[in-house]
């Protein structure tokens, strides 16, 4: 049974815990640098400084870090508390100014239209099924019309072991966000053995109107 906002009592202790028993820089989805999905948006200007930017999921804070190095207002949340105290320290050791907090995807503490931009790599696709309408609910919510939201996800065409059980199928991504979203660009990478799980990213905008209806 799930409790009737936010995430259940059983996965906040499983995120608590997985943070709790292995240092952040050994689990498996840890990386150092900003996500490629990320580097790229902001060098074509999908999102630009000095937009005040939400990282979802945002782990121990390597998008956070890069985002505040380039001016940006990078805020982050992450349901494990070792998480957000791992960015806080990361931020700390390098001098940067970022403000992240243990809070739910699924029951975001923010204002309605509180951001110019959304990012999310790799929380979306570990949520389960049936939940993941509330979240995209919940992103439209903190979003500002016109805003930026990034999202990555793992590919369902990646059949290693790694990564989330279900891995969403571009269709779903669209069914999902397209009656708040406006899909302005889809890249897929196949990844590698050195180069990461084959993934999604997508670009898209808060729309201003409601989706057209179908014809």
């Amino acid at each position: 049974m799930t409790d009737r906002r936010g995430s259940s009592a059983v996965t906040r202790a499983q995120w608590r815990d997985r943070y709790a028993c292995t240092p952040y820089d050994q689990l498996p989805w840890f990386d150092p640098q900003a996500t490629p999905a990320l580097v790229h948006s902001v060098k074509e200007r999908f999102l630009s400084p000095p937009a005040v930017v939400l990282d979802i999921g945002c782990g121990a804070g390597s998008n956070l870090l890069w985002l505040a190095r380039r001016g940006f207002r990078a805020h982050g949340v992450d349901l494990a508390p070792g998480a957000v105290s791992a960015a806080r320290e990361r931020a700390s050791k390098a001098g940067l100014v970022i403000e992240v907090r243990t809070a739910d995807a699924l029951d975001l503490p923010y204002p309605r239209s509180h951001f110019d931009g959304v990012l999310d790599h790799g929380c979306f696709h570990t949520l389960p099924i049936r939940r993941r309408r509330e979240y995209a609910a919940e992103v439209a919510r903190v979003l500002r019309p016109e805003g930026a939201y990034l999202l990555a996800w793992v590919a369902r065409e990646y059949q290693g072991q790694l990564g989330p059980p279900h891995r969403p199928s571009l269709g779903e991504v669209t069914g999902l966000f397209e009656r708040a979203f406006l899909f302005e660009r889809t890249d897929f990478r196949p990844g590698s053995e050195a180069d990461g799980l084959a993934s999604y990213a997508a670009r898209m905008r808060r729309r201003t109107r409601p989706q057209p209806p179908p014809r």
